[in-house]
């Protein structure tokens, strides 16, 4: 007996074995029934005074216990035929000083409909793992390509083509542009045309993560880190991105103090989970974005300069839907094709008023201003043409921008002021409230997005909100 088995009271040998399998046969070398259970006797219709000192094969129809006892050979999972089924029984051979002294025999299914009633919840099981797992998966890939970065003008194919030469490249990648460019359709479409693109591709959004999460998020968490910490801990997206790459949309929003770690990150290709000791060594590559000026950022001593040249290996910048508008009909076309099949329609055009309307405008809520747009032409159209009537309100009434929105706000065409003059904080006042309200038109009414497009943060947009009446 193994050191500590003798403390176990022997009344208790049996019950154990019984406990451990439910239905057990013992023999010795020469295949002599040494021990057999009740659960197993019962199976095969016998006592266990018939069965004990008899040959294993004249008692167990099929039995092949004597063979193992004698080959010292382990056969697992192994079908024998019994009682007019089958079984699936496990035999394990028994060694005593490096020779065989017997075998163990248990059964794990006593007929083919038990096997197939295990075999149906682990199955339940295993198609449930699939399913997540491909989810995981799914999500974790990149869903654009090359192909699907619309234009023609010369300022948007110049950006294109770079980041089409620079995508086999390891280098970090720092794509600048106005919200709504599709800062993030180009660094889908930089993973997928990599040697990478067969990795995971993970995006994270640094403004939409509360400070105190972001670190747990980036660099995950040991079991106990903190209050509600998950058992296990969890993996962060520094880890789900190994060997692939990793999107910080808007970077410019990552706190001072998260800048710090992100950068040793970078430098040293290893991480810390939060509460954890050990260094977990990684492989990503990093494609960063923003809307804001990380050169103002870091004379002002907003963003670490250390980062910034660590992140600013490839600049690509964006051009806004403004000085790209040849491009409009063409993006908008692809567009309706892509709004059509989520709202199963088919043929959808625009008539010549509204495509000299969408060219008039300024966008700054730029290409995912236009989708909203779009979206909500769609959603009012009866026909399949649509006509200025279906735009909304404020691009419906708009007469002909001028590229500084400002100046719009104060003179008509022939420049005659449409505002009385007054003093001019009433003055100010008023152009800062029809700018909110503009914004938040383009950014089809979310707020956050609308203080991007103004430049201003979260809580001071709340507040002009609240000040000038906007719901």
């Amino acid at each position: 007996m193994s050191r500590g088995f003798e403390n176990i009271p022997s009344s208790w040998h049996e019950q154990i074995m019984n406990l451990l399998a439910e239905r057990i046969v013992i023999v010795d070398r020469n295949g002599i029934i040494l021990y057999i259970n009740e659960a197993y006797c019962e199976f095969i219709g016998t006592t266990i005074n018939q069965a004990i000192g008899r040959p294993v094969q004249e008692v167990i129809e099929n039995s092949r216990m004597h063979i193992v006892a004698k080959t010292g050979k382990k056969e697992l999972a192994a079908l024998q035929p019994i009682n007019g089924s089958e079984m699936i029984a496990n035999r394990f051979p028994l060694f005593e000083n490096g020779e065989v002294v017997g075998a163990l025999g248990t059964v794990m299914f006593r007929n083919p409909e038990e096997w197939r009633m295990y075999q149906s919840k682990i199955q339940q099981l295993v198609d449930e793992l699939t399913y997540y797992q491909t989810k995981v998966q799914k999500d974790l890939k990149s869903k654009y390509s090359f192909q699907d970065l619309i234009g023609t003008s010369s300022a948007f194919l110049a950006a294109k083509k770079l980041a089409e030469r620079v995508s086999g490249s390891n280098s970090s990648v720092l794509l600048i542009g106005e919200s709504g460019t599709g800062k993030e359709l180009f660094a889908h479409a930089i993973h997928e045309n990599s040697f990478r693109s067969s990795a995971p591709f993970v995006a994270i959004n640094c403004a939409s993560i509360p400070e105190h999460l972001l670190e747990s998020e980036l660099y995950g968490y040991e079991e106990g880190a903190f209050t509600g910490a998950k058992k296990g801990g969890k993996m962060g997206q520094f880890e789900l991105a190994n060997g692939g790459t990793l999107f910080l949309d808007e970077i410019g929003d990552m706190p001072l103090s998260m800048q710090s770690k992100l950068l040793r990150v970078l430098q040293e290709k290893e991480l810390q989970r939060v509460g954890g000791h050990k260094f977990i060594p990684v492989d990503v590559r990093i494609i960063a974005a923003t809307h804001r000026d990380l050169e103002k950022m870091v004379k002002g001593g907003n963003f670490r300069q250390d980062l910034y040249y660590r992140l600013n290996v490839i600049k690509i910048d964006i051009p806004p839907l403004r000085k790209r508008k040849e491009d409009i009909p063409l993006i908008s076309m692809n567009l309706l094709k892509k709004l059509e099949k989520r709202f199963y329609r088919k043929g959808i055009e625009l008539s010549d008023e509204v495509l000299k309307r969408l060219m008039e405008h300024t966008w700054p809520g730029n290409i995912r201003e236009l989708e909203n747009v779009l979206e909500r032409c769609i959603n009012v159209l009866d026909g399949k043409t649509i006509q200025l009537g279906h735009l909304p309100l404020y691009l419906r009434d708009q007469k002909n921008e001028c590229d500084d929105p400002i100046q719009s706000t104060f003179k008509t065409n022939k420049g005659t002021p449409t505002l009385p003059l007054q003093p001019l904080k009433e003055t100010l006042a008023q152009a800062e409230k029809q700018a909110i309200q503009h914004a938040l038109a383009a950014a089809n009414g979310n707020k956050l997005e609308a203080a991007k497009l103004l430049d201003i943060g979260k809580t001071s947009f709340y507040e002009k909100c609240k000040l000038y009446n906007i719901k």
